[in-house]
């Protein structure tokens, strides 16, 4: 009975109710769109630190975990190897860079990471070969590279870094491409680590450290759960380093929290708004209806049955404004460029599609009050 008298009035005034699911649907697409752009953004930060193939990630002590501002030198890599429960260490290099373009391409920045070959910090590759050598001037490309900028396996490519106040161009051998990888919304180039000490910008030439120091260390263990003990030892046997795992490394990147907190929020008044907008739309539908609620009541129609109604009509809206909006995200976010950070993950999407659901529910509420409070005699004017 309650999802027939419903039904029936959605489609008996289906102009009205369509023209107010158009307008869920646009709450559905702009809290979809604040999702997404989270997403992207944090994942453009943090790719490369997340998917790191190892468990801690050391860092030059009191730098406030900043990768650019921490030093560490290899002469400790050897006494991390020694510890118990520790597996293998790599060093870990970051500097920005510009890829240059012979073919009337825009140079595109990008980060230059330098790894050693087949430590930690080495991303696998899915197409060619690994680097192997350790001085060579070869690359390891981000698929981004590849995707957008037509760049394959065998290719040369011209890397531009700054020296002093000089442009310095280096040729470099594309042996392998990797997925995703980006570094502080960049994509990135993996080279050899002793190539990138020599390439990487520097306030002047021929400053390459004697002793060769890395931005961080990655840590591999021989068993992963052992996360905080590891990191405890280790700081306790190795003098001046702070270790920490890979989510807290990239959380504590600079803007990070800031900028998903902002999102969060944004994204949170964004509901917020759509609740109180489905509230006022139903209470003025409620009232404009009285007289009928109060004929249903008085020829007998309980209030469970009114309640039932007024629920599986803003459900039903609700559902409707919510398809529309998450057929239309989607749509939108495979018609946007490349370089734009939107990303749309499946727990994502059916978190949000799942809490704008339930906004409608809630912010009916007041003209679900409002239908069981009508009396019959009052509303016919008796």
């Amino acid at each position: 009975m309650a999802f027939y008298l419903a039904s029936r009035e959605i489609w008996r005034n289906k102009g009205r109710f369509f023209l107010f699911s158009l307008v869920i649907a646009l709450i559905t697409i702009l809290v979809l769109f604040i999702a997404a752009l989270a997403q992207g953004l944090a994942q453009a930060n943090k790719e490369y630190i997340e998917k790191l193939n190892a468990e801690l990630i050391v860092f030059q002590e009191k730098v406030e975990l900043s990768t650019t501002t921490s030093r560490v030198g290899l002469d400790k890599l050897n006494n991390l190897r020694r510890i118990p429960g520790v597996a293998d260490v790599g060093a870990i290099g970051f500097s920005s860079a510009s890829l240059e373009f012979s073919n009337q391409q825009n140079s595109l920045d990008v980060a230059l990471i330098g790894v050693q070959p087949g430590k930690p910090g080495m991303p696998p590759v899915f197409s060619g070969n690994s680097i192997r050598s350790n001085r060579g001037y070869q690359a390891v490309i981000d698929g981004a590279i590849a995707s957008r900028n037509g760049v394959r396996v065998g290719d040369k490519i011209t890397i531009k870094t700054i020296v002093g106040s000089e442009d310095k161009f280096y040729q470099l051998d594309v042996v392998g491409i990797t997925d995703g990888r980006q570094y502080f919304y960049q994509p990135s180039i993996f080279v050899p680590f002793e190539t990138w000490d020599k390439i990487r910008p520097q306030a002047a030439e021929g400053q390459g450290q004697s002793n060769l120091v890395a931005n961080v260390l990655a840590v591999k263990l021989t068993n992963p759960q052992d996360l905080k003990i590891m990191a405890a030892t280790i700081e306790s046997q190795v003098s001046g380093v702070e270790v920490v795992d890979r989510k807290t490394a990239y959380e504590s990147s600079p803007g990070y929290s800031a900028q998903q907190s902002t999102l969060n929020t944004q994204q949170g008044f964004t509901l917020l708004i759509g609740i109180l907008v489905i509230g006022g739309f139903f209470q003025i539908q409620t009232l404009q209806k009285v007289p009928q609620i109060g004929v249903l009541k008085a020829i007998g129609t309980g209030n469970l049955i009114v309640a039932y109604t007024v629920i599986l009509q803003i459900i039903l809206v609700t559902i409707i404004g919510v398809a529309i909006g998450s057929i239309s995200t989607i749509l939108l976010t495979l018609a946007l460029p490349g370089g734009i950070p939107i990303m749309l993950t499946g727990n994502t999407t059916i978190l949000t599609i799942f809490t704008l659901l339930m906004i409608g529910p809630l912010g009916g509420l007041v003209s679900v009050r409002l239908a069981l409070k009508v009396e019959p005699l009052t509303a016919l004017g008796m």
